[in-house]
């Protein structure tokens, strides 16, 4: 007997999005929003998310913010309970670690922990509570990357080490659970405060809803099979 694999309709569909105070995951939010879906917003910054979810509530938007760290157990028990119905999951949430960026041979241990915390353990544990609700409606799990998991360069090992660490995950979590779409997205180089404090000319790269955004889109609503995509590809 075939099974259907595609999602719910768009009315009743819920997203949560870690990370979604600015940059990609708010650029995200706000196209979600436009299409209909019901948002829970995840970010350490309080201040900013409230800020962020109220400018989405204002233009319509059914919003739940709960700030926090994904690292935090507590937090991602609370986000757990928030995303009753779930469909989508985007562990967009994620940390440089150490700052400027150092050198493998110089990268202090306690920084590349918070980071394997916060970008590999924190949504591999965040998945483990959303998968009876994604299990249910056969939903989909956004796992951003970045091309720092696969190229070699200086200065990046540590940040680069926990995105290869999550792609992987992706990989064996899509094996494991074929009724759930498990996407790994490289979104390439984004104007983001991320790149900024990396030291680069943020300035200079495109912004994530012209870029990012319609490749994410993309993938949601054609729900393309599992696997690792980049936003230029898309």
């Amino acid at each position: 007997m075939s099974v259907t694999r595609s999602l719910p309709s768009v009315e009743a569909m819920k997203a949560l999005i870690t990370g979604a105070s600015r940059g990609l995951g708010l650029a995200l939010a706000r196209a979600l929003a436009q299409d209909g879906w019901t948002l829970i917003l995840d970010a350490r910054g309080a201040a900013d998310l409230d800020r962020a979810a109220a400018g989405l509530t204002a233009a319509g938007a059914d919003v739940t913010a709960v700030p926090g760290d994904i690292a935090d157990p507590a937090h991602r028990a609370a986000l757990v309970r928030a995303s009753d119905g779930l469909d989508l999951l985007v562990n967009n949430a994620s940390t440089l670690g150490a700052t400027p960026l150092p050198r493998l041979a110089d990268h202090p241990l306690p920084e590349l922990e918070r980071a394997l915390a916060v970008n590999v353990l924190g949504p591999l544990a965040l998945t483990q509570g959303v998968l009876p609700s994604l299990r249910a409606r056969r939903g989909a799990i956004v796992n951003v990357s970045s091309d720092a998991a696969r190229e070699a360069y200086e200065g990046w090992g540590g940040y680069g080490a926990t995105k290869a660490a999550l792609d992987q995950l992706s990989n064996v979590l899509a094996a494991e659970e074929p009724e759930i779409a498990v996407w790994s997205v490289d979104p390439g180089e984004m104007r983001t405060r991320m790149l900024a404090d990396a030291g680069e000319d943020a300035d200079a790269a495109p912004l994530p809803e012209d870029v990012a955004v319609p490749a994410l889109r993309r993938l949601i609503t054609e729900r393309l099979p599992s696997g690792r995509y980049t936003a230029g590809a898309l």
